[in-house]
């Protein structure tokens, strides 16, 4: 038994039984893959045409957008930066990070710095901004069902994330030439955020650790998204929707040899949304797990520096 695909559609026609099993898959893995999701192939395929451009560009061209001290928070971070946390060695990758774009005078500015986009690939910003739009609103309609799922009003979630700071994070693995790296393309971890969306990961690496400890590979059908929970949404949830680990392994023999694309979506709350254990989600069985509350900024600002990007 893998981790499931369900079609997201089914929340308008089904929504009783889509929201039982999104939920129940959600408590059994972290991890849910969501078809029908009605995100357009050609913006996905747009967005990964401009960012391999961007990441084909010579070492110093994209090192004009790397930010030093910036934490990764929005351009460039070079290899071999990002290390998992308790890993001794860093991962081997390579990315650019896309931040939300907000209004004028918005009280988040300070904390949310503004975008950076590279002149070399002049529609990069229509794509990479587009997908995160798209990717932006079908993390609340996911939400939507998890709301559901554990008795609180749909659109609970709504007004704690719609000025999130959310990532858009473009990834290229380079290819693998040596066969003694110890270095696992992205090691053991769980994500930071509310949730995780996965869209199009170019090639077989993904796996998810099963409650019995096994590595589960990830294989999607179709154009499906693999989205999972991250450690603000199981802190919030105290662990009923769990953040499970995941890693990104080297493949075997010739496909190692093949560069990696991927691009992941990090939904997070707004920065001042405090992480306070949900009533409903306490019981006998389950004590809350957390008695201090901590805001949205301050819980990212920890992880990021256990993982050295700031």
């Amino acid at each position: 038994m893998g981790v499931p695909t369900l079609d997201i559609r089914r929340y308008d026609t089904d929504r009783q039984a889509f929201v039982a099993e999104i939920g129940a898959a959600y408590r059994e893995y972290g991890f849910c893959c969501i078809s029908g999701h009605g995100v357009a192939r050609e913006l996905i395929e747009g967005a990964y045409d401009c960012f391999k451009r961007f990441f084909a560009l010579p070492t110093e061209a994209k090192l004009k957008y790397h930010v030093p001290g910036g934490g990764g928070a929005r351009g460039y971070t070079p290899f071999m930066v990002e290390t998992a946390k308790d890993s001794r060695y860093p991962d081997l990758k390579e990315f650019w990070h896309v931040g939300r774009e907000l209004p004028d005078g918005s009280a988040y500015r300070e904390l949310m710095p503004a975008n950076l986009w590279p002149s070399e690939v002049p529609e990069f910003r229509q794509y990479a901004y587009g997908l995160y739009q798209a990717l932006d609103d079908l993390g609340s309609r996911v939400l939507r069902a998890l709301a559901l799922h554990i008795n609180l009003p749909e659109r609970y979630f709504e007004d704690k994330t719609n000025f999130g700071n959310s990532i858009l994070r473009p990834i290229h693995y380079p290819p693998i030439t040596s066969g003694d790296v110890p270095n696992v393309r992205a090691g053991a971890h769980e994500d930071i955020n509310f949730i995780t969306l996965l869209v199009g990961a170019s090639t077989a690496g993904l796996e998810v650790l099963t409650r019995q400890g096994e590595w589960l590979p990830i294989t999607t059908e179709g154009d499906a998204i693999v989205v999972n929970i991250g450690d603000m949404l199981q802190r919030l949830t105290n662990h009923v929707y769990p953040s499970t680990t995941h890693r990104v392994v080297n493949p075997p023999g010739d496909q190692a040899r093949q560069p990696r694309y991927s691009v992941p979506f990090f939904l997070h709350p707004n920065p001042d949304f405090l992480i306070d254990v949900l009533p409903s989600c306490v019981s006998a069985d389950n004590p809350s797990r957390y008695p201090t509350a901590i805001t949205a900024h301050d819980y990212l600002m920890e992880r990021l520096r256990e993982i050295k990007l700031v």
